[in-house]
């Protein structure tokens, strides 16, 4: 062999040891799949720079068992903050506590509206494959908060959803209904590290309705025990200021809708709203299927948000056109160094 064919072969030999990354590098080269790679690199170069990072969840990712891959990033320093949906909160728990009786139908597209109901009649809650058990998971986790609601509506107190949630992962009183590999529970890794969340529209969530119905059967008094909207967003104002005085915190965006929309529109609001001096978000990336030309937040280019005051025109920013369920597991595994 030449040595300029060799020197060719040794330039294309991945940076990453692990064998995901380094099947990522060699094979990923063009289109989304370009896309893919060069954003995890980024992502590694703003913690490599001091950066943090926040990841938001849309979507269904607690039941696509996303916790598989955000737990370790978790536990490993490379997630900062979390926004997501009351949905994403809770099925991570779910799964948690009552994984052995899922039942997945991958031949769901085939489903009749008889199908449909006879699912509905054995209290199996349906998510696209994935079949949540009502009893197992729905109700047993309504009890175990309803202990913390009650038990903070009688002192007075008043805590965030996800500070609950850590309550009672953090007492061990339901460990002997844990059935999986506990470090595949990203909340979990969350509650041991006491991981700041961001959970908007919490009440549009299984768990919200039973905390609206709990109120409306008087079980808790006071409908501000479990904090909501605008007590994260003033939060929100705060930690970002905070963590951004000597450092950029960054946005990884799974899906769309208000677990993203939410938390990046903190910087216009401390910069236009209340006359801050406020550093830019200082990475954006989007895994999304929305599409741009139906006048979409969700699906809005990375450039749209400059014009509202989120984005600098430098900032690294991509937008991925794909599955989350499969690209994001593979740029945490690359992150990661897999």
């Amino acid at each position: 062999m030449s040595r300029r064919k060799h020197k060719a072969k040794q330039s294309r030999k991945p940076p990453f040891q692990g064998p995901v990354s380094a099947f990522l590098e060699h094979h990923f080269r063009h289109f989304n799949a370009a896309t893919v790679v060069e954003a995890a690199r980024e992502y590694r170069r703003q913690l490599d720079a001091g950066n943090q990072m926040m990841v938001t969840l849309a979507g269904a990712m607690s039941t696509a068992e996303l916790g598989l891959s955000l737990a370790e990033m978790i536990r490993s320093d490379k997630v900062h903050l979390i926004s997501c949906t009351g949905a994403n909160l809770e099925e991570d728990v779910f799964n948690l506590v009552a994984h052995k009786f899922y039942e997945r139908v991958p031949h769901y597209r085939e489903l009749s509206a008889a199908d449909e109901e006879a699912l509905l009649k054995r209290h199996l809650n349906r998510v696209t494959d994935t079949c949540i058990p009502e009893g197992e998971a729905m109700r047993r986790m309504e009890k175990a908060l309803l202990e913390v609601w009650t038990a903070a509506d009688g002192q007075g107190e008043h805590y965030f959803p996800h500070e609950f949630f850590y309550q009672v992962l953090l007492s061990g009183k339901y460990e002997k209904h844990y059935q999986i590999d506990l470090k595949d529970s990203w909340m979990l890794a969350a509650a041991e590290k006491n991981l700041p969340i961001v959970v908007p529209g919490w009440e549009d969530s299984t768990l919200g309705n039973m905390y609206a119905a709990a109120c409306l059967r008087g079980d808790v008094k006071n409908v501000h025990t479990v904090r909501t909207g605008i007590a994260y967003m003033k939060w929100l104002a705060v930690h970002y200021r905070r963590v951004t005085r000597r450092r950029g915190l960054g946005m990884f965006q799974i899906g769309g809708g208000i677990a993203g929309d939410f938390p990046i529109c903190v910087v216009p609001m401390l910069a236009q709203d209340m006359g801050f001096d406020t550093r830019l978000w200082s990475y954006f990336c989007q895994i999304s299927d929305s599409t741009t030309s139906y006048g979409s937040y969700s699906g809005a280019v990375p450039n749209e948000k400059i014009t509202w005051g989120k984005l600098g025109k430098d900032a690294p920013k991509y937008i991925i056109e794909s599955d989350a369920s499969i690209v994001a597991p593979l740029i945490f595994a690359h992150v990661l160094g897999w």
